[in-house]
């Protein structure tokens, strides 16, 4: 399947080949200049995504070891629409806030920014699941490790990042030695269990209009997901705009740089200080990222 999409004058295509790139050793995602190649289960099969970026379209293409329905290519294209953001209501944002006296300077500093999302839902409930209370470079090393433990590999080499099935195979032994916690393991394995007897439809909910107050009840129930892991979840799998990230370190840290101040500010600072800006406090944070690494 190949799918083009155009893209808005504005699109930063750097901010989503970044987000893609982390685990430089590429055992599912490679990253190029202007493309991205991804491992992916499509339809209970190996598959591979790429993405090449051409002047103002993005063109997609699929390749699924197995049978491909019909209707592929609508999903195809929702999916990749997500993944680059473009679902998000950026202008809208950018106008509403591009006067206020902190952040409208904010947006002047990187413009058009989006938040890149995950290829499902699942992949960031699973990745908020493995970064908490961890470096980057600590979670990206397990995230590898858990990828190599599935062992899903496409025809043209790429490994999948692996579904809720494939993690539900492993057993908490092997979630361990791929440098998970017990509590980790354990969440993972149960949130897995409840995608296969679908009492957490994932899928579902990205094609409707989306109940975050009942995706937030079921698995706010579960041991080891907490607001944060909740708030990104959304945001990176389902591009939900208002989680508020509060307790995030480099939202912290953005925020403290953008206000001036010399000591540290808290999550309940953060908290009180991104609530006025529901329904858009997750972009907030993206921008809060973006400033705090500059």
């Amino acid at each position: 399947m190949i799918h083009s999409i155009e893209l808005p004058a504005d699109f930063r295509t750097e901010d989503f080949l970044a987000f893609h790139r982390r685990d430089l050793q590429s055992v599912a995602e490679q990253v190029g200049i202007r493309f991205i190649r991804k491992g992916l289960i499509w339809n209970h099969q190996p598959a591979c995504l790429t993405i090449h970026f051409r002047d103002q379209t993005a063109e997609a293409e699929l390749l699924v070891d197995g049978p491909n329905p019909s209707s592929g290519q609508d999903k195809l294209s929702a999916m990749v629409k997500r993944m680059l953001g473009l679902t998000q209501p950026i202008d809208t944002f950018e106008h509403t806030y591009r006067d206020h006296p902190q952040l409208g300077p904010l947006i002047l500093r990187n413009p058009g920014l989006r938040v890149p999302l995950a290829a499902t839902p699942f992949e960031a409930l699973t990745w908020a699941i493995t970064g908490q209370q961890i470096s980057v470079a600590a979670a990206i090393s397990i995230r590898r490790k858990l990828i190599q433990r599935a062992s899903v590999r496409h025809s043209g080499g790429l490994l999948c990042y692996p579904d809720a099935a494939r993690i539900a195979l492993l057993n908490e032994m092997a979630l361990r030695e791929a440098g998970y916690s017990q509590t980790k393991s354990r969440t993972l394995l149960t949130l897995s269990a409840m995608i296969m007897e679908n009492r957490l439809p994932l899928d579902e909910w990205i094609e409707t209009s989306l109940p975050v107050d009942e995706i937030s009840a079921r698995l706010l129930s579960l041991r080891g997901i907490g607001p944060w892991t909740l708030s990104y979840a959304l945001m990176r799998g389902f591009g939900w705009l208002d989680g508020s990230l509060h307790g995030d370190v480099a939202v912290r840290r953005g925020l403290q740089a953008l206000l001036g101040h010399s000591e540290k500010i808290s999550e309940e600072q953060t908290r009180d200080w991104l609530m006025p800006f529901s329904p858009y406090r997750a972009l907030i944070a993206a921008h809060l990222w973006a400033l705090s690494i500059e």
